[in-house]
């Protein structure tokens, strides 16, 4: 009888146990690991909501650069952590959709290791050419494309990054196949754009959006399904014919495997808090970054979403990392 009870009263208090620690999280620091640089959007984004974390629960909230292999890494790494919520991670498109499809071999099971909390901003991509290609429409880039597309390149910020796949669907859509030179990040394919190395490219909104204003570069259409409020007279790659190129460059919170749901709902719900204070959204917009933030459920299907619509173009246009 007094072992029945003893097993009785531990199963009571471990089922009170869970929901404490949700409503208590955090109880001890918190790591949010992010799987790129220094100085890098994502590292932006995590010392933006570190603050403001810290300054409303109490606990310290580290930001870990864990930089390498397209984000795998540090993507890797909160993969691989307890489920305990003391390891935390920003990550992007890369590492959550198309590596996995690009690389022979990803050091996680992003299906079964990760657990989405939320979709916490995105940014427009944008089709550019340099004043001096003489382009000024994006019909005039379709008819290049159709008509010269073999002679024409494009950049990118990387092989696999949604700036490659965006330009690669509309060229196919087009029926052209330009020549793609990608480069390693915004700044060296904004500075083959203007020296006419490449005539075109779709990059991250904030990397031109003052080189558009200051006409060193002409804003042909964006990626985003509604036009960009930053520049809301520039249409829709959708608005001109161009179909599923919606190819935001979105940042998303991630969480291990296995958290208990209580304390995802918590985590989703400060983290999302974090990113709409003023003093955040306000700096995020600043350079051309829309604030999302959905819940954890949504965020995942969006993820789902993600990969059906780009294994096609990948798969179409032979993308591989190597």
């Amino acid at each position: 009888m007094m072992k029945r009870t003893l097993v009785a009263a531990v199963l009571a208090l471990t089922a009170f146990a869970a929901p404490v620690s949700a409503q208590t999280w955090p109880s001890k620091q918190v790591t949010i690991v992010v799987p790129f640089g220094a100085g890098s959007t994502p590292d932006a984004m995590a010392r933006l909501m570190a603050e403001q974390l810290q300054k409303k629960l109490g606990q310290a909230f580290i930001i870990e650069n864990k930089p390498g292999a397209g984000g795998n890494t540090g993507t890797n790494v909160v993969a691989k952590a307890a489920p305990d919520g003391a390891t935390l991670g920003i990550s992007i498109m890369g590492p959550l959709v198309v590596n996995p499809m690009i690389m022979k071999t990803v050091p996680y099971d992003v299906l079964k290791d990760v657990t989405p909390v939320s979709q916490i901003a995105s940014q427009a991509g944008a089709l550019v050419v340099a004043p001096s290609s003489g382009i000024t429409s994006l019909e005039a880039v379709i008819a290049k494309l159709k008509a010269d597309g073999d002679k024409l390149t494009y950049g990118s910020i990387g092989k696999g990054s949604v700036s490659h796949l965006a330009m690669a669907l509309i060229a196919s859509q087009a029926g052209g196949k330009p020549a793609h030179i990608p480069f390693a990040g915004s700044p060296p394919a904004v500075t083959a754009l203007i020296r006419g190395d490449v005539q075109m490219g779709v990059l991250p909104i904030g990397a031109v959006g003052e080189l558009v204003k200051d006409k060193k570069l002409t804003l042909l259409a964006v990626t985003t399904a509604q036009r960009s409020s930053f520049f809301p007279d520039v249409p829709t790659l959708a608005e001109k014919g161009i179909k599923g190129a919606e190819a935001d460059a979105w940042t998303g919170f991630i969480a291990p495997a296995g958290i208990d749901a209580a304390m995802l709902a918590k985590i989703n719900a400060e983290v999302n808090a974090a990113m709409r204070v003023p003093e955040v959204a306000d700096k995020l917009k600043a350079q051309y970054i829309d604030v999302v933030g959905t819940d954890a459920a949504a965020f995942g299907a969006f993820l789902a979403a993600e990969r059906l619509r780009w294994a096609p173009v990948i798969h179409a246009n032979g993308i591989t990392a190597d």
